[in-house]
């Protein structure tokens, strides 16, 4: 979820403690509710407001991650920036290599 959805479904969730007839809509009707509100419902399926009491806590269990890994290309990317520049000795992928600098490569440790 973004932040602007957790920020609006707070704002939500604040109207529904303090307006009872707003609640019951909420927790029977959640999509209607949030487009009504200006919230773009999260897609991928349906949705349902269970509210916990003094006797249950609802703990949400979520979906399994998907077991593919990052190419090198993706890793590369999403960590952006320098250092994961090949050492220019030893040739490896280092995230301390500054060109022999400070602490140098820890895969050669000559650098």
């Amino acid at each position: 979820m973004s932040g602007d959805f957790e920020y609006q479904w707070g704002q939500l969730v604040a109207r529904a403690w303090d307006d009872p007839a707003f609640k019951a809509k909420l927790i029977a009707d959640p999509v209607a509710v949030l487009q009504e509100n200006g919230v773009t419902p999260p897609a991928g399926g349906r949705l349902q407001v269970v509210e916990n009491s003094a006797d249950v806590a609802y703990l949400v269990l979520p979906t399994k991650p998907t077991s593919r890994e990052l190419s090198e290309e993706e890793l590369q990317s999403v960590a952006g920036g320098r250092g994961y520049e090949p050492c220019h000795r030893c040739g490896e992928s280092c995230y301390t290599c500054r060109r022999c600098g400070d602490e140098g490569c820890y895969r050669c440790e000559r650098c």
